[in-house]
């Protein structure tokens, strides 16, 4: 599998250092811990509004010492930032074509010889948006691995790892359960998404 900035030799430890001086200067919590029953998982990253979530994910996950892979759409992996985008876990998603992406993310996680938790923001925008797209659901399914419930919440400057999630496959049941975990955190830009449809 491609090295990426976490599992580059004495370039994590600095970014690691980095990373936990810069939250707790900003005056940020990190909470949890990524269990051995979790090395290979599928990460919800939510509430996904801003721009500024991928370097601040890219922080907490350096401070939890996390070996992180993330989806992005196609546009940001062109030249001249495509390799740079891979070498900070990028993979990169071609909305346009229809692929089997669930599966392929599934067997990349399957066959990875290393731990592997990759992350999936369940909204697939940072636009505005009520509904959550079940991509992360599915991978977590077809690959027999835990879902974990990492949140960051600008409310209260609090972000990490929440609990375990095992998909039982019944999916609207396990969906509404993981969507009322997430309704107390705000994103950055909160009037973004909404867990309720309007009366």
């Amino acid at each position: 599998m491609q090295r990426t900035i976490f599992t580059t030799p004495l370039v994590s430890t600095a970014f690691r250092a980095f990373s936990l001086t810069y939250l707790k200067l900003a005056g940020w919590t990190i909470e949890g811990k990524l269990g051995a029953d979790a090395r290979k998982s599928v990460l919800i990253a939510a509430p996904h509004t801003s721009n500024w979530d991928l370097p601040m994910t890219l922080m907490v996950a350096f401070s939890l010492k996390l070996h992180p892979r993330w989806m992005g759409k196609a546009s940001i992996f062109r030249a001249p930032f495509g390799g740079l985008m891979r070498w900070l876990g990028g993979i990169p998603v071609d909305r346009s074509q229809s692929t089997n992406l669930v599966e392929s993310s599934a067997q990349a996680i399957r066959d990875a010889e290393q731990p592997l938790q990759l992350i999936v923001p369940p909204e697939g925008t940072r636009s505005k948006t009520r509904h959550w797209k079940t991509g992360f659901y599915h991978i977590a399914l077809s690959a027999q691995v835990p879902i974990v419930m990492a949140f960051m919440d600008y409310a209260h400057k609090r972000s990490g790892l929440g609990p375990l999630f095992e998909p039982s496959g019944d999916i609207d049941a396990d969906m509404a359960a993981i969507k009322a975990f997430y309704k107390p955190f705000k994103g950055k830009n909160a009037d973004q998404f909404e867990f309720d449809p309007p009366a």
